[in-house]
């Protein structure tokens, strides 16, 4: 039953007990295929919970069993990133885990089990090397129940009535709690803020231990549904998020609209799936695009090179684990002799890391994201020669203070659920994004003529 603050009054009031499923799992040793579990969430009666707590379980491979011998030719690898290469959707962090809970043994031998207060040996357990012959078995353990907890933080309401709610996102901040980061989150934010009963708890818009990560970043399960940043009303997966249709990265600032009602949240939905919900970003590159506006049409799946990011990549396009990514850009200012420049994105679809995966495919990555390549040095080195010298040591020293991607929701647009009323907000920049963006201003800013833009790049994959 899905219940808030202890009532099930509003469209609560219709409680869905929702049944674990398990299918016996395969008992193959050289992969091992997901076990399919339907969604729980629910307030245990018996556990001593506070009031407005909410506990929720996360679809789960508890019992699955690898028995494999590492083939002969294969280099040193980690214990735990080998074994979630060889069971599909497992999460490293899944694996740590049963490897903590002494449930993975090497050549017969367990790798021992640690006390939650022997901290400094839980790197060597998990980083074990294996060897070519050896011969490992693991049990996946089983999940402990996350909870939700209503906490009181500081939320940058824009705008809000009985149905909807629009809040200013600050950089830092992960949208919704996931294993590992349950507590600061944005949803935290919101079970305080919205204490009546009425607030969505849809099984839409939930995502799976394997698909988030403490940062929000991107996880280890590579599978369609896990590549987009818009949450459909038809998705069933894991971990809870009340009310959210959308998400922005933890490192990303701005506007995000949060439905308090089941039909708010499936007309929002259905919004973001028609892709009629305007949302434009600003970003400050890494150097200049050229042409300096266009539209980028690259598929967009996980980086066959580094997996903790996405990548748009041409030559799948037609692969299962990529997906359609279409975004447009423009340039408003060349800034710092042109080291940098300050963008505006428009997206037409909603992929996880697409407007970063697409700065960096056109070679201007966002400033300060290190995963993309928009790394202080890049900056440094772009900006430093064009920069008056009694104002190196202040850029230097911004530069090094950045610590996410300069990039922020600056717009969102979207008919209103129930009125039908078209709403549209904007919300500058914060700080951090504001005082590098007028240093850069102070060394030089040109504002690409009419005439430049006229004729849009359209990059698209063959």
């Amino acid at each position: 039953m899905f219940t808030v603050c202890g009532s099930t009054n509003g469209f609560l009031s219709h409680s869905r007990s929702l049944n674990l499923v398990t299918r016996k799992p395969s008992r193959g040793f050289s992969r091992v295929s997901r076990i399919a579990t339907s969604n729980s969430l629910s307030r245990d009666s018996d556990s001593d919970q506070s009031e407005g707590a909410l506990l929720y379980r996360t679809g789960n491979f508890a019992g699955v069993r690898l028995e494999e011998t590492v083939k002969k030719g294969l280099q040193k690898s980690r214990l735990d990133s080998w074994i979630s290469t060889r069971i599909d959707g497992v999460s490293r962090a899944r694996v740590q885990s049963s490897i903590r809970a002494g449930l993975v043994s090497v050549n017969g031998r367990v790798i021992d089990k640690v006390p939650s207060s022997d901290q400094l040996l839980l790197p060597m357990m998990v980083s074990h090397v294996i060897r070519s012959g050896d011969e490992v078995k693991c049990t996946i353990s089983d999940l402990q129940p996350l909870r939700a907890e209503p906490e009181d933080l500081p939320l940058d309401i824009v705008y809000e009535d009985a149905h909807v709610l629009v809040v200013n996102k600050p950089a830092h901040m992960v949208v919704h709690p996931a294993p590992g980061n349950t507590n600061g989150t944005l949803v935290n934010g919101i079970l305080h803020h919205c204490t009546f009963p009425n607030i969505a708890f849809s099984s839409a818009g939930m995502l799976s231990e394997s698909e988030c990560g403490p940062d929000d970043e991107i996880g280890h399960s590579f599978e369609n549904r896990h590549l987009d940043d818009e949450i459909s009303s038809s998705r069933c997966t894991d971990a809870i998020r009340p009310g959210i249709v959308h998400r922005l990265d933890k490192g990303t600032s701005g506007l995000l609209v949060v439905a308090k009602d089941e039909h708010s949240h499936a007309h929002l939905s259905e919004q973001f799936k028609q892709h009629t919900v305007q949302r434009v970003y600003i970003s400050l590159s890494s150097g200049v695009p050229s042409p300096i506006s266009g539209r980028i049409d690259i598929p967009i799946g996980r980086d066959p090179s580094n997996r903790v990011r996405m990548a748009a990549i041409p030559c799948l396009a037609n692969h299962k684990h990529v997906r359609h990514a279409a975004s447009r850009y423009r340039v408003i200012e060349v800034l710092g002799g042109g080291g940098a420049a300050l963008v505006e994105w428009r997206l037409e679809t909603g992929r996880t890391h697409q407007i970063r995966a697409h700065a960096k495919y056109l070679g201007i990555p966002l400033l300060g994201d290190e995963v993309y390549g928009g790394t202080k040095g890049m900056a440094m080195s772009l900006l430093q020669p064009k920069t008056p010298a009694n104002s190196r040591a202040n850029l230097s020293k911004l530069v090094s203070k950045l610590e996410r991607p300069c990039l922020h929701a600056l717009t969102l647009g979207f008919k209103h659920p129930h009125s039908g009323e078209v709403l549209q907000f904007s919300c500058p920049p914060p700080t951090d994004f504001a005082e590098i963006l007028l240093l850069l201003r102070a060394i030089s800013t040109v504002k690409p003529s009419a005439k430049n833009r006229s004729v849009p790049l359209q990059i698209e994959h063959v």
